[in-house]
């Protein structure tokens, strides 16, 4: 054999041991893809955006130091092994586990995780709203090639139930695209950078509208659970609620969103092909008000409009009682609320009282109130038609705006910019009331979606800051739930129920794992029948 032939089969051999690694065996191609019909986030830039479709892609293209397992959620070791806290909850030590690849073959070390920490902290986007209180970028180094110690200001107890938020990205492969000292967003937004399950295809990517995944073979994590691991999906989101629901059906996609509506249960579970997977959840359904928009800047008003909600018609007979009133901002089954909790009941001649004092006050109840709905979500919808027709008996013009999610978060940046209301849920990103109650109703969260409402009371946010410090767990409870009894009195948003999570699937799809962290949406728990 000459030497240009043998140097041709050593290439061909490193190509083929090169797609073995990252790429599903041959054998296995053959495999129907799984089509993923939820939607898709704005970017893929994982440290740059913070909602439900970011999960999607944090959960199965990145990975995280910690990771959320179960219903309900348990917190386990993912990338790290370990870790330990110092006495006074200022010092915490990370070890990151022997022999984890990125997906490019680079070997993952401690700088890419300080240099991750660095990225988030440095971009002080969405996701950085959980650590930058507390957390200096200098203070998150490398203290060994798998050791990383990060040194807060102060006390934060939610810290470890913050950091499966932080996808670890590779620096390898961003910094040659960096530009403008932007990180490499711009390029990061449609490509991907991590070590986890599924590679994203970025030549077949494009926003909202379709994404490929490939598996990773040389996952660290390993694929000894299944027999049959599921080696491509196609995430093409179907926007309408009754097109989705229909697609299904015809067997186009495998899943829909996970807020199936309720109209829409029996149809999909009359299907021999197809069934909802009904799992209790923390997410909490809600329609706000922007506290710094007249009339919503009088308590007057906004009591109005929350006695104007009739809680009981919607959770029983439009949702069929697949849901569980929620009446403050924490979900019921999580530590931090006043057992004796009462949310507002539905009163039409009591929410009249407190518009004709609004209006004596020189609040402009009279004038067209907007509602800003999420037109892929049909949920959204009724919610807001049902309490439009509620506020007409009592005299209150609400005006419907069918708007996106992407719309309406982009508009929460500015207090001016937000609408009057809009409907949305808030799901679990992490399993602590700082989450919900603590990003919500702290005035330090003023321009991010969470906080929306724009509510200031400088009491709560003492409250809240007070135990977001403490390392007193029965101390931290006491304060949430002092906290919440001053929200709910002042009436800045409405809280409706905490949701049971509907899915449709079809029945070739095994090992769907729910968690209320993510929804349910990591693939590498998943495989197909066929």
């Amino acid at each position: 054999m000459s030497l240009h032939s043998r140097i041709l089969r050593l290439m061909a051999g490193a190509v083929a041991a090169m797609a073995t690694m990252f790429f599903a065996p041959a054998s296995q191609a053959q495999q129907r893809p799984l089509v993923w019909g939820d939607t898709l986030p704005a970017t893929l830039d994982p440290h740059a955006i913070f909602d439900v479709p970011s999960q999607f892609v944090l959960l199965n293209a990145y990975d995280g130091l910690y990771r959320y397992q179960g219903n309900p959620p348990q917190l386990i070791p993912w990338l790290a092994e370990s870790h330990s806290t110092s006495a006074d909850g200022l010092t915490w030590d990370f070890t990151l586990r022997a022999g984890i690849k990125f997906q490019d073959g680079s070997d993952m070390t401690a700088e890419d995780v300080v240099y991750s920490f660095r990225r988030l902290l440095g971009m002080n986007r969405a996701p950085a709203a959980a650590f930058s209180p507390v957390l200096r970028p200098e203070n998150v180094t490398a203290t060994g090639p798998r050791t990383i110690r990060f040194v807060l200001s102060r006390p934060y107890a939610p810290f470890l139930a913050a950091i499966p938020l932080v996808a670890i990205v590779n620096p390898r492969v961003i910094a040659p695209n960096v530009a403008n000292n932007d990180w490499g967003a711009a390029w990061l937004a449609a490509n991907t950078a991590g070590s986890g399950a599924y590679r994203i295809d970025p030549a077949n990517y494009q926003t909202r509208v379709s994404m490929d995944l490939a598996r990773f073979p040389g996952h660290f994590m390993g694929w000894s659970h299944l027999e049959r691991p599921i080696d491509t999906v196609r995430a093409r989101p179907v926007l309408e609620t009754s097109t989705r629901v229909l697609a299904l059906l015809r067997g186009e996609i495998d899943a829909t969103d996970s807020y199936l509506p309720t109209d829409q249960v029996e149809r999909v579970e009359r299907n021999a092909r197809t069934r909802v997977a009904r799992d209790e959840s923390m997410r909490v359904f809600i329609l706000r008000m922007n506290n710094m928009k007249a009339p919503f800047d009088n308590r007057d008003a906004r009591l109005c409009f929350a006695h104007a909600f009739n809680y009981q018609g919607f959770n029983e007979i439009i949702l069929k009682g697949l849901v569980v009133r929620n009446g403050g901002p924490n979900p019921n089954n999580l530590w931090g609320n006043p057992p004796d909790l009462q949310g507002y009941n539905f009163n039409l001649d009591q929410a009249k009282q407190y518009c004709d004092r609004a209006r004596a006050a020189g609040a402009p109840i009279g004038r067209e109130i907007e509602i800003h709905v999420q037109s892929e979500l049909e949920q959204t919808v009724q919610a807001a038609q049902m309490f439009q027709a509620d506020l007409r008996k009592i005299g209150i013009n609400l005006r419907i705006v069918t708007n996106t999610w992407a719309g309406i978060t982009a508009a929460t940046t500015q207090a001016q910019t937000t609408p009057d209301m809009w409907v949305h849920w808030v799901s679990t990103y992490f399993v602590d009331p700082e989450n919900w109650i603590g990003q919500m109703y702290d005035s330090q969260f003023h321009g991010t979606w969470k906080a929306s409402a724009w509510y200031k009371n400088d009491q709560v946010d003492e409250l809240l800051r007070r135990a977001r410090s403490s390392l007193d767990q029965a101390e931290r409870d006491r304060l949430y739930q002092q906290a919440t009894r001053l929200v709910v009195a002042d009436s800045p948003d409405i809280w409706v129920y905490n949701t049971l999570n509907l899915r449709g699937l079809s029945r070739r799809v095994q090992g769907y794992n729910f968690s209320p962290v993510g929804s349910g949406g990591e693939l590498r728990l998943m495989s197909l029948s066929n």
